[in-house]
């Protein structure tokens, strides 16, 4: 790729992962190598499955173990998760730093920002230093203003009606 740009899907509705995953199986259908680093997410989900099957041109990396949403973490296991983010990071920098991929997917990173696991001066300091041939993707809720002015594509995705109005919960191959 010659010119890597900077894509931010955030908002409050549902998509962002999936959008971010669907620019990714679109680049490694080009031939483009493509590895996502998945933030505040250790449960069994589908994409896991697929990206599996995909073998090397897409990659899934987590860090974190499994445990339940940020808001129901004791001190104890915020700061331990806010290790595995930073582990997560810093695993991102040297994947970019080896030119191990062309598209880098940073999922719920905004999470991670927002939930002070790491602050976003760092993550705009990321972008910034990007080589010029890679293409970064970042989701999440609450984008900062510092990553937004950055970025060149900002999709926000706004709820206008979900299932669980209806009292429908997450489905298997649908949310997760």
């Amino acid at each position: 790729m010659l010119k890597g740009l900077v894509q931010v899907y955030t908002g409050n509705g549902k998509g962002k992962t999936t959008a971010a995953i669907g620019q990714g199986f679109r680049s490694a259908g080009r031939g483009l190598k493509v590895y996502m680093i998945q933030f505040l997410k250790s449960s069994d989900t589908g994409e896991l499955h697929s990206a599996k099957k995909l073998g090397e041109i897409f990659k899934i990396f987590r860090f974190e173990k499994e445990r339940g949403f940020f808001w129901n973490l004791n001190e104890e296991e915020k700061m331990e998760l806010k290790k595995e983010v930073h582990e997560a990071f810093e695993f991102a920098q040297n994947v970019i730093q080896n030119g191990e991929c062309d598209i880098l997917i940073l999922d719920e990173i905004m999470g991670a920002i927002h939930n002070k696991l790491i602050d976003e001066k760092l993550v705009c300091d990321f972008i910034q230093k990007k080589p010029a041939h890679v293409e970064i993707i970042l989701t999440g809720r609450n984008a900062p203003q510092c990553i937004i002015d950055l970025a060149d594509y900002v999709s926000e995705i706004v709820p206008v009606k979900h299932p669980m109005e209806k009292g429908i919960g997450a489905r298997k191959g649908i949310e997760y």
